[in-house]
């Protein structure tokens, strides 16, 4: 078997301390490499290969997002980012992520136990060491932050719309939902994403969309014009009360090893929404999604799969798709249009 070559690059010698001895608990995963700096990483990459990088976002010397930018213009590669759990850390982290980063993880400490960390991160080297990696030109980036929303609907609808991402999720959302007219039905989002960075992922959105977009809290309303984020590390279920749809945000075990899971999310608008609802499942590692958008399917719900070719990781919509769940998969620039023409 061949093992996935890691670099840990951190200031904290305790983190990459960790770091090594965890993850070398793994057959598939070997450690090649650790660097306490960027410029000590540089060097490292080119000598030693790695396949998948951990990169902690807040480094003296240089700091990981300017790294970031220079590594994905001239040597684009999976990085999974180590970020700390503040809203300085979820506003960094976010940023990474548009850069190209891959995924996300919390730094150990208080309840997030090092075992906690250390399978959940096994697992996301995995799903990196498989993403598709596009270079990025970040000098242009801000030239498409904004694309144009579509026109607005000739009139409002009560239909939901529940979306369910992973992995390269939070680009996939961004373009999904600033496309969003400003009376579009209610939406519903579950993306695997750690506690706390949620907020400031539903807050960067807000600020980019003409829709409102927010964290979810127990009991918000369904609204035409608004997105409903699931926090991090807890389940949101779509629940309803005559005409009135709302969720309930709630603890419970992992479902597919996440919470917040799409499954919870698309079981209970197929129960609750039915006919009345439109599923979408876009990038991401796993199965996460695919049985309960098979449920929305036999409910009477129209349902969407982001294409393998625009996906970073063609994994829950791959099995969707096997489920035969989905009716029509979509390439991601075309998904947002697809919603409104199903509307």
């Amino acid at each position: 078997m061949e093992k996935i070559k890691v670099l840990v690059i951190d200031d904290s010698a305790i983190v990459r301390k960790i770091f090594s001895q965890e993850l070398s608990k793994f057959r598939d995963i070997e450690i090649v490499g650790t660097a306490p700096d960027p410029y000590v990483g540089r060097d490292k990459i080119v000598q030693l290969k790695p396949d998948v990088i951990t990169l902690d976002v807040e480094m003296p010397r240089m700091d990981g997002l300017t790294f970031l930018k220079k590594l994905m213009r001239h040597h684009p590669m999976p990085v999974i980012i180590v970020s700390a759990l503040t809203p300085k850390g979820g506003k960094l982290t976010l940023e990474a992520l548009e850069i190209g980063a891959v995924d996300v993880i919390a730094k150990p400490g208080g309840s997030y136990s090092v075992e906690n960390m250390s399978s959940q991160l096994a697992e996301k080297i995995r799903t990196a060491s498989r993403a598709r990696i596009k270079r990025v030109d970040n000098e242009n980036r801000q030239n498409d932050s904004k694309p144009e929303p579509i026109r607005a609907l000739g009139q409002t609808t009560h239909k939901i719309v529940a979306i369910g991402a992973s992995t390269g999720g939070t680009e996939a959302l961004k373009k999904v939902l600033t496309r969003m007219p400003v009376n579009a039905p209610g939406i519903v989002v579950v993306q695997h994403m750690p506690a706390n960075f949620t907020t400031a992922f539903a807050n960067r959105l807000n600020d980019l969309c003409q829709i409102k977009v927010k964290e979810a809290q127990d009991n918000d309303s369904i609204t035409p014009g608004t997105a409903l984020i699931a926090p991090g590390n807890y389940h949101m279920i779509l629940r309803r009360s005559g005409a009135r749809y709302y969720v309930q945000v709630k603890d419970g075990p992992m479902i597919h090893h996440q919470r917040p899971a799409v499954d919870v999310l698309f079981k209970s608008t197929a129960k609750y929404a039915g006919t009345n609802s439109i599923g979408v499942i876009l990038t991401g590692m796993g199965s996460d999604g695919a049985e309960g958008m098979l449920e929305m399917k036999n409910a009477g719900a129209k349902t969407i799969a982001q294409d393998e070719k625009s996906c970073v990781v063609y994994g829950m919509p791959k099995e969707a798709v096997k489920l035969q769940a989905v009716d029509k998969e979509v390439p991601l620039e075309q998904i947002a249009d697809e919603i409104i023409r199903m509307v």
